[in-house]
């Protein structure tokens, strides 16, 4: 089958979880980035846990006769997986296949379209109405965290991003290390919010947002990022970027 003539195959890889609604919802959010732009061909690949590979979706589109695919991490930090793991693999796949050029985008976070994202999750999960000041909500943004505490620091900047735009209290925690998701709750409370509500900085559901649910049962809790509109929009951007810089360094 001949490839398709729309640019360059689009690559879109997600980290994996053995939840599968984790995998159901990127696939939705790779139904999206596909819609946006039917004559690009457009792969979901996952980097561990779930199929297809990295490696199968890498060959298909060589066989499919593509000399090009941009990789774009469906990732909402740099850290080992966008940094270490992924570039291993697309080396090694380079490798069986040098007549297809394999250009790496960056990650999607943290974009100032998925704070306003989040922010969406918020409103939904409060009735769509926006507490005003004097409501004094406390918002927890919960992520997943990181062995680098370098990546816990940059990441801590959403919750920093988010109280800007909304004026509410807002406290980073992590899933996996600390602040955990009650000492996060513990410090709003001592800042004098009085209302809490947990918003996970995940694309997906999975094991680990039902971690935080476990953890703070009481509270509310947002939906994950999940299929939204500044999803297609950032990929699409991150695509069109390496695109540009390969043409750049073509030259």
């Amino acid at each position: 089958m001949a490839r398709s003539c729309g640019g360059p195959a689009l690559i879109a890889v997600a980290h994996g979880s053995r939840d599968p609604r984790s995998a159901a919802t990127v696939a939705a959010v790779v139904a999206d980035i596909a819609a946006a732009r039917p004559g690009v061909d457009v792969r979901l690949a996952f980097l561990d846990l779930n199929a297809p590979s990295v490696e199968q979706v890498v060959d298909a589109v060589a066989r499919q006769g593509h000399s090009h695919a941009v990789v774009v991490p469906l990732l909402l930090g740099s850290a080992f997986h966008a940094r270490v793991d992924l570039p291993g693999m697309l080396a090694a796949a380079q490798a069986r296949h040098p007549q297809l050029r394999l250009t790496q985008a960056e990650v999607l976070g943290p974009d100032g379209r998925l704070i306003d994202a989040v922010w969406d999750r918020v409103t939904e999960a409060v009735g769509g109405v926006r507490y005003s000041g004097d409501k004094r909500l406390g918002i927890a943004v919960a992520a997943v965290g990181s062995s680098s505490p370098a990546a816990n620091v940059r990441t801590a900047g959403v919750a920093r991003r988010l109280a800007a735009l909304t004026g509410h209290r807002t406290e980073i925690c992590y899933a996996t290390t600390e602040p955990s998701l009650p000492q996060a709750i513990s410090r709003l409370r001592a800042r004098g919010a009085d209302e809490i509500l947990v918003a996970p900085w995940f694309l997906a559901p999975g094991l680990l947002t039902d971690r935080l649910i476990t953890a703070a049962p009481d509270v509310v809790h947002a939906s994950v990022i999940g299929p939204h509109p500044a999803l297609a929009e950032i990929v699409w951007d991150r695509y069109d970027a390496a695109v540009a810089n390969t043409l750049t360094m073509s030259a």
